[in-house]
């Protein structure tokens, strides 16, 4: 596996593969890897012949106040279970390479709609930092297809929403959420957890689990929903936001089929997110 941080020497060495007719799958990480970002990179090597993963933790998707310092930097052990994995190449630049002359001068990419709300409301400027780097990913290495969790729905829609405004020729893979053995989706903010949030930790999505049931048998909406907040409240969240949608982000209403529950809550410092989808029956109200 090779491990390259300067655009030039990326470039170069994707052209070799482009020639020689092979197939680019790409995997943008931040790094502090777990099994849910090796699940991105077993998907991309098995619909591509060289799979690309890069390791940035990007300065623009992290506002005021967020945890960029704390941001686990664990490239070492990253390259070696990226290389377990069967990757082929790493591009890990610094903060430099893809932004010379700083973020705050840095030409941004916004995807309007998609991005509102939800956790775009709650971290402004968030999906323009993701946008942003993104699109400078896809631009730098070319690839075929992309492969993104679906634990981050709204940037997944973002994303997918990105590619076909501006017309790029690349297939955009959810791949399904990783979950712990108690059910909480992985993420390496996890690892901020303590003992004690840890085993609550799991009730966000056993929440979820329930008000789906609840949802799919004909439940109203807007109480169903008030009655979870209630729930994580009583388990030691704070919600940040607990919201149903259209499969495509957009407000539900009675000939809404194909949904989506989404949340986000704290626990003590630390914000967890998650969704599950659903199928709404004819009868359920709308909100």
């Amino acid at each position: 596996m090779q491990c390259l941080q300067q655009i030039r020497a990326l470039r170069d060495t994707l052209d070799a593969h482009r020639r020689a007719g092979r197939s680019i799958g790409l995997v943008p990480t931040m790094g502090n890897l777990h099994d849910g970002h090796l699940a991105l990179v077993a998907e991309a090597r098995r619909r591509a012949d060289i799979v690309v993963a890069s390791i940035f933790v990007n300065p623009t998707q992290f506002g005021p106040g967020e945890d960029l310092d704390a941001y686990p930097r664990t490239f070492e052990a990253d390259r070696r279970q990226l290389a377990e994995a069967g990757c082929d190449l790493v591009f890990a630049p610094d903060e430099a390479t893809l932004y010379p002359r700083g973020g705050a001068a840095q030409t941004r990419v916004s995807v309007p709609d998609v991005s509102q709300g939800l956790c775009g409301g709650s971290r402004p400027g968030h999906f323009d930092g993701v946008a942003t780097v993104v699109t400078m990913l896809f631009h730098l290495v070319q690839p075929d297809l992309a492969c993104f969790g679906e634990k981050d729905y709204q940037q997944l829609a973002v994303i997918r929403r990105l590619v076909d405004d501006l017309h790029l020729p690349i297939e955009i893979i959810g791949v399904p959420i990783v979950r712990d053995a108690d059910g909480l989706a992985l993420s390496s903010r996890n690892g901020y957890l303590n003992a004690d949030q840890r085993r609550t930790a799991a009730r966000l999505q056993q929440t979820l689990g329930e008000l789906r049931e609840a949802l799919e048998n004909g439940a109203a909406i807007a109480p169903t929903l008030d009655q979870g907040r209630q729930r994580l409240r009583a388990a030691g969240f704070e919600p940040d936001y607990l919201e149903l949608r259209a499969a495509d982000l957009g407000e539900p209403d009675a000939s809404t089929g194909d949904a989506v529950l989404l949340a986000a809550a704290w626990l003590g410092s630390t914000r967890l997110i998650d969704n599950l989808t659903l199928r709404l029956p004819s009868a359920a109200s709308p909100p």
